[in-house]
């Protein structure tokens, strides 16, 4: 059995595979395999599949995304154009059709 990194929210050891996802069970954290094994000592902004994005890029989402503030949900395969990229935890800034502008985790996207 192979030794799953532990969670780098709270540390955890107790840290599970789901499908393209590690899973903290004590604080609900999720993270991308590929951002695991990828250290980001580099700057370069990666997609879940750990392509590199630039500025002005088309990325489909990967998973169901909860608003904060609303009960709408940004849906599987939504696709964004034109994305611009940021520093910071949510590293693109989009606009998503019939939401507006949004900030999106790199790690929840993967390039067109």
């Amino acid at each position: 059995m192979t030794a799953l990194p532990p969670c780098p929210s709270c540390s955890s050891e107790l840290t599970y595979e789901d499908g393209p996802l590690f899973i903290c069970p004590e604080c609900g954290h999720e993270w991308s395999i590929a951002a695991a094994t990828a250290p980001d000592s580099d700057g370069v902004i990666r997609d879940a599949n750990g392509n590199v994005l630039a500025d002005g890029d088309t990325v489909v989402v990967i998973k169901d995304l909860k608003v904060k503030g609303s009960s709408q949900v940004v849906k599987v395969g939504s696709k964004v154009k034109n994305i611009r990229l940021v520093g910071g935890d949510h590293d693109i800034d989009c606009k998503i059709e019939g939401f507006g502008a949004m900030k999106l985790k790199s790690e929840f996207v993967r390039k067109v």
